[in-house]
């Protein structure tokens, strides 16, 4: 029996829009978070711009070649979360060369997480309240940008924040893209017709060699960095592929080879890559496409990660033209909702709120102290107070109901 034309080309179509629709989902709503965050570590605008242009690329060939070789829909994107790190980190460093230091060593932890087991499982036994926690804290001052921008700029913040609340309620997936387009508009127009002049719009590589001369500021970077970007992408994006019935997944491939490739882009200011978690549910989770032809998705949205990367010239032009408060702005509405899960997380555990509401005032308060940034600080609050609060209480409690007998139970 032969299929015709008409009924194979749904089959074809469908992954690839699904493809096109996470890409751009992926893009539009966290491509503002990736400036952002290197400029706030002393990146160039044009420096920012080469970051995005090479983790774009990068992201796009690992998702091709990653899904095209297992035909599993394994999907590629750049840490968010870690991006945020680095908005909340201006005060641990304002030299872009440690920044991509900092990059490169998060880039071979992951690697060494994919090689050796052990350093996963250490990764993961985190308790949920800290690692969310710590998560929270470094959202809750860009979070609070929108209300900064609003003060300052109100002319150019409010129209992105009123539209982004209206779609959020009508159109949410595009609530975030759209209020990133009106943002461009708004900034083009404020800034005139000359916004680009003096500026090169054609896709540009700027190398900067790394500079490991501040030890301790790459340790307050990569370390949470590092933890932020396993907590909330790895572990969640392969949680997708197996909630899908992807598994086992090939995890040790995974994360070699982007550990690996994050390392290696560093140097141009490219950010970490990982497996994708949030876009991925669009493409992994396509109710229209069968599951052995969900591949062709994330292999499309490879392509567009690609295409879309070679614009990033033009997003460094209007970074150039805009207040950076305004960029921060469009981060903060894109990342509340992550705010929001991740302070749900941290509180779901009633033995640990306490651990968590530490942990988190410690890393929102922005602190430094003897070179360590307020992130790392807040990881050592919140595992003290996890030995005082918890696991005291714990054996307290078992020394207290004294051995047991057989026939207890």
């Amino acid at each position: 029996m032969t299929t015709s034309p008409e009924a194979t080309k749904p089959l074809v179509l469908a992954p690839v829009l699904a493809g096109i629709s996470g890409a751009l989902a992926g893009f539009a709503s966290s491509f503002a978070i990736v400036m952002a965050g290197a400029v706030a570590v002393g990146a160039t605008p044009v420096q920012a711009a080469s970051g995005l242009l090479v983790v774009s690329l990068v992201q796009g060939i690992l998702a091709i070649v990653l899904s095209s070789t297992s035909r599993w829909p394994i999907s590629i994107a750049w840490s968010t979360s870690g991006a945020a790190v680095l908005v909340s980190a201006g005060a641990v460093t304002q030299d872009f060369a440690t920044a991509i230091a900092a990059f490169i060593v998060v880039g071979i932890m992951i690697a060494l997480t994919g090689f050796w087991p052990w350093l996963s499982r250490v990764m993961t036994s985190i308790p949920a309240p800290i690692g969310s926690a710590m998560l929270a804290g470094i959202l809750l001052p860009i979070c609070l940008a929108p209300v900064h921008a609003s003060m300052a700029y109100p002319a150019l913040a409010l129209p992105p924040i009123i539209l982004w609340l209206v779609l959020s309620r009508f159109a949410p997936r595009w609530a975030v893209a759209a209020a990133v387009l009106l943002t461009v508009v708004l900034v083009v127009i404020n800034a005139g017709p000359t916004w680009a002049e003096g500026a090169s719009l054609a896709p540009r590589l700027e190398w900067l060699l790394p500079s490991f001369a501040d030890p301790l500021a790459i340790i307050s970077l990569a370390i949470p960095m590092y933890i932020v970007t396993m907590a909330g992408q790895n572990i969640p994006g392969f949680t997708v592929l197996h909630t899908y019935g992807y598994a086992p997944a090939p995890a040790r491939q995974i994360m070699l080879t982007t550990g690996i490739a994050s390392a290696l882009s560093a140097p141009f200011g490219a950010q970490t890559v990982n497996l994708s978690a949030l876009s991925a549910a669009i493409m992994v989770g396509d109710e229209h496409t069968p599951r052995e032809r969900r591949w062709i998705a994330t292999v499309t949205a490879g392509v567009v990660y690609i295409l879309l990367g070679l614009l990033a010239s033009v997003a460094g032009a209007l970074i150039a033209a805009s207040p950076s408060i305004l960029i921060e702005s469009v981060a903060g509405l894109a990342l509340l909702t992550v705010l929001v899960t991740a302070m749900m997380s941290a509180l779901e555990d009633a033995r640990g709120r306490l651990v968590a509401i530490g942990t988190f005032a410690v890393v929102a308060s922005g602190m430094t102290a003897f070179g360590f940034g307020s992130a790392v600080w807040g990881l050592l609050v919140g595992a003290t107070m996890w030995l005082v609060f918890v696991t005291s209480a714990r054996r307290a409690h078992t020394a207290e109901r004294g051995p047991t007998h057989p026939g207890d139970d």
